[in-house]
């Protein structure tokens, strides 16, 4: 915490941080013309109307919640479940979020948040979650969570539950950005999963009051924390108007990699991403594909062996083969062999193992090239 400041302006802090339909940069504009947040709240609503040249409904309303808000009994709230309220002074507050256009006047945070230099990716979509999309997060999340990165999603249903839960299993820290306050969980579902991941060193952020509810116009507020949060913004499905893509969108403006997964054509919750590729989005085929976006700086620590582009064709079902055609593919195994060399080692005269190379060959198995026959990349 920075002693800077003090104890009566960071619970002032705390009762403006309580408006939220004002951006949080307009409120740190307010705090420049009137010199702290206390004297902002020493003032009537027609005076802070005319000095800060605010409609005069929005500075009564500005004050009316400001003034709803017990400063001191969210922090004791917060403090009571373990938890802290940071402010952007404060060195435990990120450099990315503070380096935010409109980064919060406070944060509250349950747990530990990564370091600044950290690899932290976000991984958002669809509470609509489809199978595919299931399969997809579920590798993604573990494979990124071996590799060592932090992943930050939302806490809600579908996408970010599977995304987080990914890192649980493997008892490894994640970073849960929620739309109500820290008082609250929801959905009621995840209460477990908040509590693991909080034990596995994770971490739960919200910039609103302590009990707030789970209102609409939260969830996208919300949403810029994530972008802020993680380098790159990975999403897996969504339809092309859902909330992963306002995450998408508000990444982009912060000058943030945006990456996507491909998804089949006829389905609504991969038009997002889908539309997100045909916008200049990156592909993700594989973790690698992601890791390849994560800052220099940020890489230390990581698991190289995920940063390796593997191809993604899967193996295919040698067992549908005869007996002498599993015997060919054993013997040029991961090599390259010639006719001849193949049917010394099998035993067989050239026309029968021409045959047999020949079928291979039109069922995808194998590639000959310049006359050496090898295991199809393809």
């Amino acid at each position: 915490m920075n002693a800077n400041i003090s104890a009566e302006e960071r619970l002032a802090r705390i009762q403006l941080n309580a408006f939220l339909y004002l951006r949080a940069d307009w409120l740190e504009r307010l705090i420049e013309i009137f010199g702290s947040a206390q004297e902002i709240l020493r003032q009537d609503a027609k005076t802070l109307s005319q000095e800060a040249n605010l409609n005069p409904d929005t500075a009564a309303k500005l004050l009316q919640a400001a003034f709803s808000v017990n400063p001191q009994e969210e922090w004791d709230k917060t403090e009571k479940l373990g938890g802290h309220i940071y402010v952007p002074e404060d060195n435990e507050y990120p450099q990315s979020l503070r380096n935010c256009k409109e980064a919060p006047l406070a944060i509250y945070v349950l747990g530990k948040l990564p370091p600044d230099e950290h690899a932290c990716v976000a991984v958002v979509g669809t509470r609509k979650i489809t199978p595919y999309g299931r399969r997809v997060t579920r590798k993604l999340g573990e494979e990124l969570a071996s590799a060592g990165v932090t992943i930050i999603s939302g806490l809600a249903r579908g996408i970010d539950s599977e995304a987080h839960a990914a890192c649980v299993r493997l008892k490894k820290p994640t970073v849960a950005v929620i739309g109500t306050g820290i008082g609250r969980c929801y959905p009621a579902e995840n209460r477990a999963l908040e509590k693991a991941l909080l034990e596995h060193g994770g971490a739960v952020v919200s910039e609103l009051p302590f009990n707030s509810p789970p209102n609409a116009f939260h969830f996208p507020r919300r949403n810029r924390i994530i972008a802020a949060l993680s380098q790159p913004v990975v999403v897996v499905e969504g339809e092309v108007k859902s909330g992963a893509l306002i995450t998408a969108k508000l990444a982009l403006e912060m000058g943030k990699d945006v990456l996507a997964v491909p998804g089949p054509i006829d389905s609504p919750q991969s038009g997002g991403p889908n539309s997100l590729i045909r916008q200049g989005a990156g592909v993700v085929t594989s973790v690698a594909d992601i890791l390849d976006y994560i800052p220099q700086q940020s890489r230390f620590g990581l698991d190289a062996r995920f940063f390796e582009h593997t191809p993604q064709t899967p193996d295919k079902p040698q067992e549908t083969l005869s007996e002498r055609q599993q015997q060919v593919m054993q013997i040029i195994g991961t090599g390259s062999c010639s006719l001849d060399q193949v049917a010394e080692g099998l035993q067989a005269d050239v026309p029968e193992v021409a045959g047999l190379l020949f079928e291979l060959e039109v069922q995808g198995f194998l590639a000959c090239e310049n006359g050496l026959y090898s295991k199809s990349k393809f």
